[in-house]
């Protein structure tokens, strides 16, 4: 076990570094970075001031290890805008979207796991055909359009939730919904292929042929093997949330880390666009080895594979 969580630590560590690297290019991107943060109808020699004040005139890989040195030590930069550390704007939006996230996933989970159980269970049913459809619609469906649905109805028309803001559990209901629905149809239909072929299996019908209830045949055995993909599932969609939820939070206006991008977007300020990247990327790359360790931990075959 330890020589696998190394190795992927490893490949782990390799894709941050990428990210990091691809991250740090991004200022260049759009052009000299000086005439964007001076202003097209600047002068020369502000915008040579503005190169030297901010060091663009040093070589490209000096820059880069530099920025990386500081981000290692928690040092992302000064925002163009808010003349303040980036580093502490992000930690203030960051628990915002974590908590968007999560409540979108177990919204998810919750529904998703028990249809597709109950579909895999019974298969060609009704049941089964009503979790089908359901993530047909889901999949085809764009969150924004599903987010304004429920504005238009739970918060203008019957107004049972508030639409804008993030100062109580209620402001969260909608984008949670939001978010998450898009995430149930692969969570539901990974979970009733797993338990499909689970159910299917020798040792199942050993358990059958035993006597075994048919509850415990199959919570006990048959999801406990069934559930292992969808952990790894949960972990990569969860991280595309946090970098997704960026349309979802400017539709609610709830100040988390998607709609400081967008901010930072319209503002055109550079040192915050780029540590929201980062600080996403690494959560992403984070939960992706949180999932293959608890994957391997829970199926041994894994740390041989």
């Amino acid at each position: 076990m330890l020589a696998y969580a190394a190795k992927r630590l490893g490949v782990a560590l390799l894709v941050a570094l990428t990210v990091s690297l691809i991250t740090f290019s991004m200022i260049y991107m759009s052009g000299d970075p000086a005439i964007a943060i001076a202003g097209e109808g600047a002068r020369a020699e502000d915008v040579e001031a503005i190169r030297k004040f901010y060091g663009f005139d040093r070589p490209i890989a000096v820059q880069y290890l530099d920025w990386l040195a500081g981000a290692l030590k928690g040092d992302l930069g000064r925002s163009y805008t808010l003349r303040q550390p980036v580093a502490g704007v992000i930690l203030a939006r960051l628990p915002v979207t974590m908590i968007l996230g999560a409540s979108a996933m177990t919204f998810a989970l919750v529904l998703a796991i028990p249809l597709g159980v109950v579909a895999a269970v019974r298969p060609n049913s009704m049941v089964d055909r009503f979790a089908l459809a359901l993530a047909v619609v889901g999949q085809a469906m764009p969150s924004f359009w599903f987010a304004l649905t429920l504005i238009l109805w739970l918060g203008v028309h019957w107004r049972v939730l508030p639409i804008t803001g993030s100062g109580s559990w209620q402001n969260f209901v909608m984008p949670a919904v939001a978010l998450g629905y898009y995430v149930t149809p692969a969570v539901m239909r990974l979970t009733r292929a797993g338990v499909l072929e689970v159910l299917s299996s020798d040792y199942i019908r050993t358990a059958r042929a035993k006597g075994l209830r048919p509850m415990t045949v199959l919570f006990k055995h048959a999801l406990r093997n069934a559930i292992i993909p969808v952990v790894a599932l949960a972990a990569v969609q969860f991280g595309f949330m946090l970098g997704g939820s960026i349309v979802i939070e400017t539709i609610f206006q709830i100040n988390g880390l998607g709609y400081l991008a967008w901010e930072s977007i319209q503002r055109k300020d550079l040192p915050t666009m780029q540590a929201i990247v980062l600080v996403l990327s690494v959560i992403y790359v984070g939960l992706t080895l949180a999932a293959d360790l608890l994957n391997a931990f829970l199926d041994p075959r894994l740390r041989v594979a």
